[in-house]
């Protein structure tokens, strides 16, 4: 075993576990007073329904099982980690170990929480208006039939990935390093399928829906780079010099769109919001996700910037279309997603248009990430329907008004009330 791996791919693990709380605060932030704590429950409910998925059959549908068609492996092969857990002694421990030489325990940990910052933030275009007990369902369904059969596709030899079938009839490589397509171009359709079936928040497009704590925001956005740097780096696999640059370059991009997306709110507005350096950040780190590991720090730093104009402008089409993406979940991780995957064919070294290589990086990386989102956009309406036909998704519209957090919580997250009655009898 090399310790040095593991105990970097531990670390890692841990960071990406952050991400979710990280989601939590920057969703919980964006929201109304009167809905934070269910903003809050849906990242705490995609965490723990996952990680129990997960180990049933998520593990083995995505990583364990004999691939099916190159679309998913069987579910039965890794479940309950059959294949990745022995007994010694009375005493759990590894039964593989990685090609990288630290346990494959570690593996099923690190793609754990990556399975559960997917699936959370879905619940950023929900928000405001949807029941907790549907959201617990609707995270079970799209881990078993969506995320990890995805992550099969492209990060275990199937499909989508660089020895599948697209990648072999183009002549091209397909590169997804840490998640364009898998994380943030799946998520977002999702989120997208989803507000189009559920509808939108009372008052959307008609009165101002602002943020209650801007600071849980940027906290959040801090939290997220912060776990970004496993989620990234932690994708090399080992304590190594791709984990090395790949920090470099995701601190290099993220920075860059923060600032790109800073200037065009700048002129657009007249203000460098903290909203704004927030969600730019967030693009910048979605961007560079699938690219990290090929792309020059120049090259980064472009990719990023771009991400943050374009981003910047995306998140104004919700109220141009229609649809109530309420924390922008389209326009930051959908066109993010895709930015990031599509201008590896640009910028990739060696491969790219501009670094090198030819037309071909370029098309497979179109197609990539066209057949992820066709699959996230079926599979997601199947399950969102069917749903909404049974369960139904949406609190009823006086329990939205007065606010989701009293009537599916039970609690707020702020007792007003109760604070201004205090000091009334103290003052008394």
């Amino acid at each position: 075993m090399d310790s040095g791996n593991a105990a970097w791919m531990l670390t890692s693990a841990s960071l990406v576990f952050l991400m979710t709380p990280g989601v939590a605060f920057f969703y919980g932030g964006m929201v109304r007073a009167k809905a934070i704590l269910n903003m809050l429950m849906l990242s705490a409910g995609a965490l723990a329904v996952t990680s129990v998925v997960w180990i049933f059959w998520g593990w083995s549908i995505a990583y364990a099982g004999t691939d099916i068609g190159g679309i998913f492996g069987d579910p039965a092969t890794g479940f309950l980690l059959r294949d990745s857990m022995v007994a010694d002694k009375g005493v759990f421990t590894n039964a593989a170990t990685s090609a990288s030489g630290y346990p494959g325990s570690i593996d099923v940990a690190f793609q754990t929480t990556f399975a559960m910052i997917t699936v959370a933030l879905i619940s950023g275009a929900l928000a405001e208006r949807i029941k907790y007990s549907t959201w617990m369902i609707f995270v079970a369904l799209w881990i078993t039939f969506d995320y990890a059969p995805m992550a099969h596709m492209v990060w275990n030899g199937g499909l989508l990935s660089g020895s599948g079938a697209i990648s072999q009839a183009i002549g091209a490589t397909a590169h997804d390093f840490a998640g364009g397509t898998v994380v943030h171009i799946n998520a977002a359709v999702a989120a997208l399928v989803i507000v189009l079936i559920i509808g939108k928040r009372k008052g959307f497009n008609v009165q101002p829906i602002r943020p209650h704590n801007v600071p849980f925001v940027m906290l959040g956005a801090f939290l997220l780079w912060f776990g970004w740097f496993g989620f990234n780096a932690g994708s090399a696999f080992g304590a190594n010099g791709t984990a090395g640059y790949t920090w470099v370059s995701t601190t290099g991009a993220t920075a860059a769109a923060m600032l790109a997306w800073g200037f065009t709110e700048k002129i657009r507005t007249g203000h460098y919001t903290a909203m704004g350096a927030a969600s730019g950040m967030v693009a910048g780190l979605v961007a560079i996700t699938p690219a990290a590991d090929v792309v020059s720090p120049l090259w980064a730093m472009v990719l990023g910037a771009i991400a943050g104009v374009l981003t910047c402008f995306a998140c104004s089409w919700k109220f141009k279309l229609g649809y109530d993406d309420s924390l922008d979940v389209v326009g930051v991780h959908g066109v993010g997603g895709v930015t990031g995957t599509v201008l590896i064919g640009f910028f990739g070294e060696g491969t790219g248009l501009f670094a090198g290589g030819d037309w071909r990086q370029l098309v497979v990386q179109l197609c990539i990430a066209v057949v992820a989102i066709l699959y996230s956009g079926v599979i997601t309406t199947i399950i969102a329907f069917a749903l909404e036909k049974t369960v139904g998704w949406r609190v009823t519209e006086a329990q939205e008004v007065s606010g989701i957090d009293l009537a599916d919580q039970g609690e707020r997250a702020y007792d007003f009330a109760g604070t201004a009655s205090s000091v009334l009898k103290e003052l008394k």
